[in-house]
């Protein structure tokens, strides 16, 4: 009876660790949750500086409140398909480099990905206008210059073309794959820094 009585204490006592392992874990998540949050109202622009509220975070709970801010902000940093993108993806950028002050692997990572965006805009219309210039040549010779109308060669939009819209959304889709890739390795080595 008495290792019957052992074992069961030994059940209960391995119960009561794995239920204070779960409640640190509830805990730690909901931390992680109130980090999103947080970096969330920072982009948004309802808080000013990312760095003083972690800092006012409790020490037990500030590393899963970090990890969950590092989280949200990577996730905001995105190819600009318009300049509201642009501007999220530099926003979450300063939100990392002012929760690490003072770390300059960081700073040039962040720089990096800023450069990396600011490229793949420019880099985006050029491609966008080879194409344009391409298709427009295209249907010029054509229409040829003997047979067409003034109006006509000005109604003549080549991004309404059905050969351009196929062809740029293949061209899109090879840039889109090819920044991301550059852009990923970059979130990456932040990812490693943060969580």
């Amino acid at each position: 009876m008495a290792e019957i009585k052992s074992t069961m204490d030994m059940v209960m006592e391995r119960a009561a660790r794995m239920a204070a392992r779960s409640t640190d874990k509830s805990d730690s998540e909901e931390s992680e949750r109130t980090g999103m949050r947080l970096a969330a109202e920072y982009i948004s622009l309802t808080l000013e500086d990312l760095g003083q509220v972690l800092a006012g975070q409790p020490p037990a709970e500030q590393m899963a409140v970090r990890r969950g801010m590092a989280k949200a902000l990577l996730r905001n940093i995105v190819l600009p398909r318009d300049e509201m993108l642009m501007a999220t993806s530099v926003r979450a950028m300063q939100g990392l480099l002012e929760m690490e002050r003072s770390a300059g692997d960081i700073v040039a990572i962040c720089a990096e990905l800023k450069q990396i965006l600011e490229q793949y805009n420019q880099h985006k219309e050029q491609i966008r206008k080879q194409l344009e210039d391409a298709v427009r040549a295209q249907l010029e010779q054509k229409v040829g210059p003997q047979g067409a109308a003034p109006v006509s060669r000005m109604a003549m939009d080549p991004a309404m073309h059905p050969m351009f819209q196929k062809e740029w959304t293949r061209m899109k889709g090879d840039l889109n794959q090819q920044y991301n890739q550059a852009l990923d390795e970059r979130k990456e080595l932040l990812k490693q820094r943060y969580v």
